[in-house]
């Protein structure tokens, strides 16, 4: 049985995908299974006076050893699979509790994993975030502790404990919803959501089409999304200013949550890029479809951006995109 399987043959119940499977969701899009770990480094002694940077390479191959030697990994981790980088800050202004550097390691390779469940694929990687958590790196002499944990956006268990707990005990109106229904997706290249060789913003008909596939949408909203992405403008993968953030509204529960649950632990790939892209993926809890502030910036809007499609009058669907909003920037492949 192939690995690949595609979201048009599961799209009635996507519980039946493999959480190690890669999902087909275009032609030319496909999200990928893995797991992403962020690593914060601080110096072991908080009295410890740093008086050189630290060296990012020294950094990534005390941790690789450390992996290798201690067979925390059922396989040798690629180098490009480990990133560290300095925080730029100046070592005099830096506090004691300042961490030096941060990182992040991916886990593409889980076919180790591929009997597994979703469950035991999720305890599998707390028992590694247990492991690495405080390991000690010796870099000529200095030491530094590692602080692992995994990305509030790739734990969807604990997502859905919150909005139960939210929707439970939370401050509501008596008369809103009682579960949600809208993701808020953020750091999506936006080039990939455009029209082919039509324009290098994200098409709203390119986006509803993609989204669809997880359910019936209600609403649907695309703006640019440059938050988040400035510590990493010099990683060269993306240039400032192509991501744009998407905010999708089902009519099911149930789509929602089926939907948030698969682009849990995942990564978004282009076909034809070697780019893996690491979006942010949450439910909205501040009902953003219910905001008149919202509503009023969708309406100013509408003249230039509006998208109907031949659903019922509620399914409109608006983009903030605006040519004079937007700057000519190129893409890195």
């Amino acid at each position: 049985m192939s690995m690949k399987m595609k979201l048009e043959e599961e799209q009635q119940d996507l519980n039946l995908i493999p959480p190690t499977s890669p999902l087909e969701i275009d032609k030319d899009l496909t999200l990928l299974p893995r797991i992403k770990l962020n690593l914060t480094v601080h110096p072991s002694s908080p009295s410890l006076t740093l008086t050189t940077p630290i060296d990012e390479w020294k950094m990534k191959t005390a941790l690789l050893t450390f992996l290798q030697t201690s067979h925390t990994l059922p396989f040798p981790l690629p180098e490009e699979d480990l990133v560290f980088k300095r925080f730029n800050k100046d070592l005099k202004k830096r506090k004691r509790d300042d961490p030096v550097a941060y990182g992040t390691l991916h886990i593409w390779n889980l076919s180790f994993l591929t009997d597994k469940n979703e469950d035991d694929v999720v305890k599998w990687r707390n028992r590694l975030v247990e492991k690495l958590n405080g390991v000690e790196l010796n870099l000529q002499g200095v030491k530094f502790r590692l602080d692992v944990v995994v990305p509030d956006c790739d734990d969807f268990d604990l997502m859905k404990k919150n909005w139960e707990e939210f929707y439970a005990f939370g401050k509501r109106n008596l008369n809103s919803r009682r579960e949600p229904d809208t993701i808020v997706m953020s750091g999506v290249p936006s080039r990939w959501f455009a029209e082919t060789r039509v324009s290098s913003k994200p098409s709203m008909l390119v986006t509803h089409t993609i989204f669809s596939k997880f359910g019936k949408i209600r609403n649907l909203n695309v703006a640019e999304d440059d938050s988040g992405k400035d510590a990493n403008e010099d990683s060269g993968d993306l240039v400032s200013g192509l991501y744009c953030k998407i905010v999708v509204q089902f009519e099911k529960y149930k789509d929602f949550h089926d939907a948030l649950r698969v682009l849990c632990g995942r990564s978004l790939q282009k076909q034809g890029s070697r780019l893996k892209a690491d979006y942010e993926v949450t439910w909205d809890k501040d009902e953003f479809f219910r905001n008149p502030r919202n509503q009023s910036h969708e309406k100013n809007n509408m003249a230039a951006d509006h998208y109907r499609s031949e659903a019922p009058r509620r399914q409109v669907y608006n983009s903030r995109h605006s040519p004079d909003k937007v700057r000519p920037r190129r893409f890195r492949e």
